[in-house]
């Protein structure tokens, strides 16, 4: 079981950066590929950035790539989702999930049903 709790969401203006913590207890995030996803009202739940279990590969949306990275940091239990250049559609709630794999496994998953653990979400609301 692993227990994860985003943090850092708040009002900002267009342009602006943030930075998402999430960070996990009750296990070590080392052990899960990690990822970020947003609902935005009247939407469906969005992908938006991943990385596997060992860190090796991180894959982004196409809507945020260029914009948004995330990190993990394996001694904080920790990961991390930088936000810059942010724009109005980008408000939503902001949830952290971590997937069970195996040690070997360097796939990046974007769909949320491979995800077995979620956070509460955080609230991100962009200003124009």
């Amino acid at each position: 079981q692993v227990q994860l709790v985003e943090s850092g969401g708040r009002l900002v203006q267009a342009g602006e950066s943030l930075r998402l913590s999430c960070t996990a207890s009750g296990s070590t995030l080392s052990s899960f590929a990690m990822g970020w996803f947003r609902r935005a009202p009247g939407k469906e739940r969005e992908f938006v950035a991943g990385t596997s279990r060992r860190g090796g590969k991180t894959y982004s949306a196409d809507t945020v790539k260029g914009r948004f990275t995330l990190s993990r940091d394996n001694a904080q239990n920790t990961v991390y989702l930088q936000m810059g250049s942010l724009k109005p559609d980008d408000t939503a709630v902001y949830y952290c999930a971590a997937a069970t794999t195996r040690y070997s496994d360097s796939n990046v998953y974007t769909q949320h049903r491979s995800y077995n653990y979620w956070g509460q979400g955080t609230q991100v609301t962009v200003s124009s």
